[in-house]
């Protein structure tokens, strides 16, 4: 019998009292097991101490969290962050390596808000650290004192480029999406192919194009909700199928062994 595909989830570093913390969303676990039949587990960002291959040869699939913190610019080359910027310098030191160690093996990987930030960094892109003050977008950033509903509610169309990975999982050229970040691509990293842009021209979705197995990263929140719209659970659904095959062909070669 096939079994249930592993897929990591990428956890932030955070303190409780006194103690240093691995932390989720629960959220991100939920769409992983609801939406895309996967068993949800966490990678902790303990930076030199996790080796990318290691857990590449662990799970059969991997979700690049969003976060509140931002990346460190000097990975972008990019002028120092404004006083007060939060940062997480362990998962930097885990999730970049780790992102391009998991395209390049083919394992499915599915960013998101932070996570898909890092798939352009990771690869070579940069990124506006504050796409509120550049004068060309809007505000894509969510009301900190909302409900959570409506935090994560529609924001904006999303407009759906043709023959790209979105378009191939059948999702609508144009569909309402939630809009939760500050930060968003400036330089869009070579090798990757822009899947979806806000009406302001924002990238809010992009794919590596010569990757072996699913890569897409997207800037929104598809894991908020899931199981209620059709059009985030298509994408954790397409996700899902590729770590599931990725599962049976690890079947396959330990048989075979």
């Amino acid at each position: 019998m096939p079994r249930v595909p592993v897929i990591g989830i990428t956890a932030c570093t955070s303190m409780i009292e006194l103690h240093a913390t691995q932390t989720i969303s629960e959220k991100y676990a939920r769409a992983a097991a609801k939406a895309a039949c996967g068993l949800p587990i966490v990678i902790p960002s303990l930076g030199e101490l996790m080796d990318s291959a290691d857990i590449l040869d662990v799970v059969d699939g991997l979700i690049f969290t969003g976060s509140p913190s931002n990346i460190e610019p000097y990975h972008y080359n990019g002028p120092a962050s404004a006083a007060g910027t939060h940062h997480d310098q362990l998962r930097d030191a885990t999730t970049l390596p780790l992102m391009r160690a998991a395209i390049a093996a083919g394992v499915p990987v599915l960013g998101i808000c932070r996570g898909f930030q890092e798939m352009n960094v990771a690869l070579g892109g940069t990124l506006h650290q504050k796409v509120h003050e550049t004068g060309v977008f809007m505000d894509h950033r969510e009301g900190k004192d909302e409900p959570l509903d409506k935090q994560y509610g529609p924001r904006h169309t999303l407009h759906v480029e043709p023959g790209g990975m979105l378009d191939r999982m059948g999702l609508p050229a144009i569909f309402d999406v939630n809009s939760i970040h500050g930060q968003g691509i400036d330089v869009l990293a070579p090798g990757l192919r822009v899947e979806a842009l806000a009406p302001d021209g924002l990238v809010e979705a992009i794919s590596v194009e010569s990757s072996k197995g699913f890569a897409l990263g997207v800037q929104w929140h598809p894991e908020f909700q899931v199981m209620d719209n059709p059009h985030y659970l298509a994408i954790f659904q397409s996700f899902g199928k590729a770590c599931r095959h990725r599962s049976v062909l690890r079947q396959r070669l330990l048989l075979s062994a």
